[in-house]
C-alpha cells in the first residue's frame, strides 16, 4: 500500500509507538516493537512466528524496504515521518530510523519441542533476567540449529525490543514455550526421553566428554546463583573447565559452547 504520512507525533494511528523505551517495561497486550533493519526483514520473512502489523519509517529509509515488503504484504499499514518527528515519536533520536510492530504468535505446545524425529536439543533457561542474555540465547540456540527453547516465568520476556535486537531477529523465528518451574520442566524433558543437561561449575563430567547426537536439553540458569542444587540433581550434571581462576562464563556463551559441542559434525 501507499506510505502514510504522518506529520503530527501525536496521531493516534502511531500511538502504539509513542515513548516506545517507557512501554517496553509495562508489555502491549500481545505486540512487540522491533527495531533495526535486520530484525524487521526477520518480521517481514517467511521464516518469522510472528505477523507485522505495521511499520514506521523514516522517509530515507523507505526505499530499503521495497524488496522485503514485494506482495507478500499489501495491505501492510506503512508509515512514514521525517526524523524529527520519528525521534518525538519514539522519545529519543533513533539512529537506525525504522520501527515496526508485530503480534507475538500463539503459545507454542510442548510437542514442538519434544516430539518428532531424530535427534536435536533443545535450550532450556531458568531465572535468565537480563534482556541481553536473553537474546543471546535466542541467537545461539538459531545459529546451532535448537528445536527451541523452554523458559521458566522468572526469565524475562523475549519479546523486549532489546532482547529481539541483540537476538538478530532470531525470537521471531525461533518456537519457545513457558514452563511453570525449573521442576516442571524437567519433569517434562524426561518424560519425552530427552536427557536433561545441567550446566554448573560444580560438576565433575567436562563437556568435551559428550558427544554429538541424541535427543537432549541444556539447561541453564542466571549467571551467579545458577542452577538450584535439586534441579542439578535429578538432571546429568556437566562443567566446562576453565583456567586462570574463572568457573564461569556469561550464560549466552555458555550455551554456545555446549550447542556446538552436541551439534558438531
Amino acid at each position: 500500500m501507499d506510505p502514510i504520512e504522518i506529520r503530527d507525533p501525536d496521531d493516534p494511528r502511531i500511538a502504539a509507538y509513542r515513548n516506545i523505551r517507557e512501554r517496553d517495561l509495562t508489555g502491549r497486550q500481545g505486540l512487540f516493537v522491533a527495531e533495526g533493519e535486520v530484525v524487521i526483514r526477520t518480521l517481514l520473512s517467511p521464516a518469522s512466528l510472528c505477523a507485522p502489523v505495521s511499520l514506521l519509517l523514516a522517509r530515507k529509509r523507505l526505499a530499503a524496504f521495497r524488496d522485503a515488503l514485494g506482495t507478500r504484504q499489501p495491505d501492510l499499514p506503512i508509515f512514514v515521518a521525517d526524523q524529527p518527528v520519528l525521534d518525538t515519536i519514539a522519545g529519543f533520536p533513533l539512529h537506525r530510523g525504522m520501527l515496526a510492530l508485530g503480534r507475538k504468535p500463539e503459545p507454542a505446545g510442548l510437542d514442538i519441542l519434544t516430539e518428532g524425529p531424530g535427534d536435536g536439543v533443545i535450550l532450556a533457561a531458568s531465572g535468565i533476567g537480563n534482556h541481553d542474555n536473553m537474546g543471546g540465547l535466542f541467537r545461539v540456540a538459531a545459529a546451532f540449529g535448537a528445536r527451541g527453547l523452554m523458559l521458566d516465568p522468572t526469565c524475562c520476556d523475549p519479546f523486549y525490543r532489546k532482547s529481539i535486537r541483540v537476538s538478530v531477529g532470531a525470537v521471531l523465528r525461533m518456537p519457545h514455550l513457558v514452563m511453570p518451574g525449573p521442576t516442571t520442566m524437567v519433569d517434562a524433558l524426561q518424560a519425552a526421553d530427552i536427557e536433561v543437561l545441567a550446566l554448573t561449575p560444580a560438576a565433575t563430567e567436562p563437556l568435551w566428554a559428550l558427544s554429538p547426537g541424541g535427543r537432549r536439553a541444556v539447561l541453564v540458569g542466571s549467571e551467579g546463583p545458577g542452577l538450584p542444587r535439586e534441579i542439578i540433581s535429578r538432571c546429568r550434571p556437566i562443567g566446562i573447565p576453565m583456567s586462570g581462576g574463572f568457573d564461569s562464563l556469561n550464560v549466552a556463551v555458555t550455551a554456545g559452547i555446549v550447542l556446538h559441542q552436541l551439534t558438531r559434525g
